[in-house]
C-alpha cells in the first residue's frame, strides 16, 4: 500500500472523484472508491489492457449494456431478514436479469475485439427461471390474476360482488336523486357512500361515515348495502392473503439465489468500473502506456488532468542516471513538473489511461513519497522547513531501488550554507539506497552536484528571455538560472538599483572564484577519502581552519573555524530571515551583532550571521555611518553636544529587538 499522505498531496483522491462520476452503478462506484495503486505488474499490465479494450469499444460507438442496479442495494441488504418483498422490488430484479442477459450476449459478440473485457461475461447467470416468474406473476407493477389459482378464483369473485354492489348502488342513487349533492357514489375508509344534502340524511336509513368541509353534505352508507359490503370486505382480505402467498413464495425464490445474484451484482460492477475507466480516459484523451520493472520511465508530453490547457511535459531518467535535479526561475512549472509525474505515475499503477503521447514508458515503483509545499511567506518558512524535515525522515527510512521520491525546494526556509550542505547529504543517502529522486531547487550549488555526482542530471525549466515569461518546458542535461535581475528590471525596478545588483553580483562571483568552488572541492575530498579508505589521513589543513584551545580546556584535533569579525559598515546576510542588512554595532560579549534591516535595527547571534560586503566594497574611506544609522535631527543633535552642553537636549534610541 503507497504512502497515504503523499496519495493525498498528489490529488489522487480528486481524480478518483471525476472517475466516479462515470460510473452508472453502487457496485461500480464501490470499486472506485476502494481503488489503490497496485505494485504487481501483471496486475497492472491486465487492468491497463482492459482499459485499453474498453475505450477501443466505447470508440467504435458500440452501446454497452452496463446494468444500472436501480433497487438492487436496498433489495439485498434485506435478504435474510423476513422482509417480505413488495411488487416493485421484483420489478427491479428482473429489470437486471434482463441487463445481465444483454450485457453477457453483448460481451459474447465482442470477444475477438475486447477478449480481456469480454471473459467476466462468461460468470454472469442468466436465472431464467427466475426472471420468467416474476415476470408471469408481476406486470406493470401488479400481481396477473393468473399468478396462482387462489388468486384467480377469489378475484372472480370479488368482481362478481362489485358488480352486484354497484348495481345496489345505481338503484339507491336513482330513487334518492333529489336529495343528493350529485348522482355518484365514492369510497371513504374503504366502504361505499353516497353524498346527501344534510337537511335530508335522516331520510336515508343507514350509517354517516364522513362530511364535507363545509358540512352541507354527509357521506352515508346506506343499510341496505351493508351486507354486500361485508361480504366484498372478506373477499379483499382473501386476495390480500393470495397475493401475499406469491409475494412470499418470490421472496424465498429470491433469497434460494442470492449467491448468483450477489455473483451478477460483482460483474456488472466491474464492467461499469472498467467502463467507467475507458470514458474518463476518452474524456481527457488518454492512451495506455508500456510498463517495465527496470528503472525506466519516458514521460512524453504528459499532461496534468486537472490543469486544463497546460504545456506538456516531457521528461526521462533511468538510462545512465535515475535521479534529476530540477532549477528555473520561480513560476517556471517546476512544482508542476513534480506533482504531473506523481499523479500519472500512480494513476497508470491504479489501471488507468494517462493523457501522454505515444512512445511513453513508465515504471511500476513500489512506492511515491512526494514533499511538495505551498509555502512561501517568510512567517511560514521556519515551519516549512521543520514539516519539510519531518517528511524526508519519512523518505530516508522508505528509500529504495524502485522508490519514487519527489522533492520541492529541497531544505528550503533555512541558511542556505547549512541548507545546501544538508541537501547534499540528503540527495547522497538517498541516491545511495537506489531510489529515483527528482527534487527541485533554487541553490545553485546543487546543479554542480548533479553535475558532478554519478546518477544525476541536471535539468532546467526553460524561460523565455526575450520577453521574460516562463515557457513550461523542461530540457534535461542543462541547469536553469534564477532570471532575478532580468525580472526585475522587466517589473520596473530602478536602473540605479538594478546596476548596483550587478556590481555586488560580480563581486560575489570574483570571491567565489577566487575561494574555488566548495561543491567540487567537498566531492573531490569525498572521492579522495574513498580512494585512500584504510589509510592515515595525513597532509595539510584550510588555512582558514586551526586547532584551537581555549583556557582551562583540552586541545582538540578537529579544525575549528574562527568566528567571522563583523565591522560597522559591513553588509551581512541574515539567515533566519532571508534578508541582508548593514552592521552598526560590533559583537557584544553575548555574541550579539547590531545590523539594521530597512532603517530597523536589530541584534542577531553572530551565527546567524553570513559576510556578505565589507564596508571597503560598499562606503569610501572615512565614511560618517551616522548617516546611515542615524536621524536627521538626531545628527543635528549630536553635532550641537559636541560642540557644546546644551540643557533639556537628549538623543533617544528606540529599543532594539533581539534576535
Amino acid at each position: 500500500m503507497m504512502n497515504a499522505q503523499s496519495l493525498e498531496t498528489l490529488e489522487y483522491g480528486s481524480i478518483k472523484e471525476d472517475l466516479e462520476r462515470f460510473a452508472v452503478s453502487y457496485a461500480g462506484k464501490k470499486y472506485v472508491q476502494e481503488l489503490e495503486p497496485m505494485t504487481v505488474l501483471p496486475a497492472i499490465r491486465r487492468a491497463l489492457e482492459e482499459t485499453a479494450e474498453a475505450k477501443e469499444l466505447l470508440e467504435k460507438g458500440s452501446s454497452v449494456p452496463i446494468p444500472s442496479l436501480e433497487g438492487m442495494e436496498w433489495l439485498m441488504s434485506l435478504i435474510g431478514t423476513g422482509y417480505l418483498y413488495r411488487e416493485e422490488d421484483f420489478t427491479a430484479v428482473a429489470t437486471f436479469l434482463k441487463s445481465c442477459a444483454q450485457l453477457r450476449k453483448y460481451m459474447v459478440s465482442k470477444q475477438q475485439h475486447a477478449p480481456r473485457v469480454a471473459s467476466y461475461a462468461s460468470s454472469l447467470m442468466e436465472l431464467n427461471h427466475v426472471r420468467d416468474e416474476i415476470e408471469r406473476c408481476i406486470r406493470f407493477g401488479a400481481i396477473e390474476d393468473g399468478a396462482s389459482k387462489g388468486l384467480e378464483r377469489v378475484r372472480k369473485r370479488l368482481t362478481t360482488a362489485k358488480e352486484r354492489l354497484h348495481k345496489k348502488l345505481d338503484g339507491i342513487l336513482s330513487r334518492h336523486q333529489s336529495i343528493l349533492q350529485e348522482k355518484i357514489y365514492s369510497l371513504r375508509g374503504g366502504r361505499y357512500v353516497i353524498p346527501v344534502k344534510r337537511e335530508y340524511h335522516k331520510l336515508i336509513k343507514g350509517s354517516v361515515l364522513d362530511q364535507s368541509t363545509s358540512g352541507q353534505t354527509v357521506f352515508m352508507e346506506p343499510y341496505e348495502i351493508a351486507a354486500l359490503q361485508g361480504e366484498l370486505d372478506l373477499l379483499t382480505a382473501d386476495e390480500a392473503r393470495e397475493e401475499n402467498l406469491i409475494l412470499s413464495r418470490l421472496t424465498s425464490l429470491i433469497e434460494q439465489e442470492q449467491a448468483s445474484l450477489r455473483l451478477n451484482i460483482e460483474v456488472s460492477g466491474v464492467y461499469d468500473f472498467i467502463f467507467a475507466k475507458a470514458k474518463y480516459g476518452r474524456s481527457m484523451g488518454a492512451i495506455a502506456v508500456a510498463l517495465n520493472e527496470r528503472g525506466f520511465l519516458r514521460m512524453n508530453g504528459g499532461r496534468h488532468p486537472m490543469l486544463q490547457g497546460m504545456i506538456p511535459v516531457t521528461l526521462e531518467f533511468g538510462q545512465g542516471y535515475r535521479s534529476l535535479i530540477i532549477t528555473g526561475p520561480n513560476t517556471g512549472g517546476k512544482t508542476v513538473v513534480l506533482k504531473t509525474l506523481g499523479l500519472l505515475s500512480i494513476m497508470v499503477q491504479s489501471g488507468l489511461l494517462i493523457p501522454v503521447e505515444g512512445d511513453s514508458e513508465f515504471a511500476v515503483f513500489s512506492d511515491v513519497l512526494s514533499v511538495i509545499g505551498d509555502g512561501q511567506s517568510l512567517t511560514q518558512s521556519l515551519s516549512t522547513f521543520s514539516a519539510q524535515m519531518k517528511s524526508i525522515e519519512g523518505m530516508l527510512f522508505s528509500a529504495a531501488r524502485g522508490v519514487l521520491l519527489l522533492i520541492d525546494e529541497l531544505a528550503a526556509g533555512t541558511d542556505p550554507g547549512e541548507g545546501i550542505a544538508l541537501s547534499i547529504a540528503i540527495l547522497e543517502e538517498l541516491s545511495r539506497r537506489g531510489a529515483n529522486i527528482i527534487v527541485t531547487t533554487h541553490f545553485n550549488e546543487l546543479k554542480r552536484f548533479a553535475a558532478a555526482t554519478s546518477g544525476f542530471q541536471n535539468a532546467r525549466m526553460e524561460f523565455d528571455k526575450e520577453t521574460l515569461r516562463p515557457l513550461y518546458q523542461l530540457t534535461i542535461g542543462e541547469a536553469g538560472e534564477s532570471y532575478a535581475l532580468q525580472i526585475a528590471t522587466k517589473l520596473g525596478i530602478q536602473s540605479g538599483v538594478i546596476e548596483r545588483s550587478r556590481e555586488i553580483l560580480e563581486a560575489q562571483q570574483g570571491r567565489r572564484q577566487a575561494g574555488g568552488d566548495w561543491v567540487s572541492s567537498f566531492l573531490d575530498q569525498g572521492n579522495s577519502q574513498d580512494d585512500n579508505n584504510g589509510q592515515e589521513a595525513g597532509g595539510s589543513r584550510n588555512p582558514e581552519q586551526q586547532t584551537v584551545e581555549e583556557e582551562g580546556s583540552v586541545a582538540s584535533d578537529k579544525p575549528v573555524v574562527k568566528p567571522h569579525v563583523f565591522e560597522i559598515g559591513d553588509a551581512v546576510y541574515v539567515t533566519a530571515l532571508d534578508r541582508t542588512g548593514i552592521v552598526y554595532e560590533k559583537m557584544d560579549v553575548m555574541g550579539r551583532v547590531g545590523v539594521m534591516i530597512q532603517k530597523q535595527k536589530l541584534k542577531f547571534n553572530h551565527k546567524r550571521l553570513k559576510p556578505y560586503l565589507s564596508k571597503e566594497e560598499l562606503y569610501p574611506e572615512e565614511y560618517d555611518f551616522d548617516i546611515i544609522f542615524e536621524s536627521k535631527g538626531n545628527r543635528k543633535k549630536r553635532k550641537l553636544m559636541r560642540r557644546k552642553h546644551v540643557e533639556g537636549v537628549t538623543i533617544i534610541h528606540k529599543s532594539e529587538d533581539d534576535q
